[in-house]
């Protein structure tokens, strides 16, 4: 084989174009040139191709759909902040409290403002009523139907932090008893 200009089985290879080796399929060392070996190693080769593209599009689809949660709650994070900023310039004749639920009622002239008194409360509503909030100790409103969920959502996220100090130092995140 040296005459060919290859190398030797075994690594001599006396100055020639110095050829890799690889084991060919009869368990004998080949040379690259090999049209079986070519085909097998070309074959692993587009094999590990096709696995590292379908290993990073499978990333980039997951990094994808956290994107699109993340944009929904950006913008559901504006649209609560907007609602809020419009909620606080509503008239009221009262210092609003957090804690406390405020109900909305709209005059005829167009005019909304907020009530301390539900419409049951008023009997025969002089307005048109438009809903019920509770402001929050963070100054954000929550709508009347939203206000189990949201003093539910509190309270876990209290007793978290209230635990959160009793908690042994640990590696990996522990959230045990936290929602019972």
């Amino acid at each position: 084989m040296a005459a060919e200009g290859g190398a030797e089985p075994g690594g001599g290879g006396g100055g020639g174009v110095g050829l890799a080796l690889v084991e060919g399929s009869a368990g004998r060392a080949a040379r690259v040139g090999d049209p079986g070996d070519l085909v097998a190693l070309a074959r692993q080769v587009q094999q590990a191709d096709d696995f590292i593209r379908a290993n990073a599009c499978n990333k980039l689809t997951v990094i994808a759909e956290q994107i699109r949660y993340l944009q929904e709650q950006a913008r559901k994070v504006l649209d609560e902040a907007n609602r809020d900023a419009d909620l606080h310039h509503v008239a009221c004749n009262l210092v609003k409290k957090p804690g406390n639920i405020y109900y909305m009622y709209r005059r005829e002239s167009g005019q909304r403002y907020f009530s301390i008194l539900s419409p049951k409360e008023w009997g025969t509503s002089p307005h048109e009523f438009l809903g019920a909030y509770k402001l929050q100790h963070d100054m954000s409103w929550t709508p009347f139907e939203d206000i189990e969920r949201r003093d539910a959502e509190i309270n876990i996220l209290d007793k978290l932090l209230s635990r959160q100090a009793a908690l042994p130092p640990c590696t990996e995140p522990n959230f045990q008893g936290l929602t019972k």
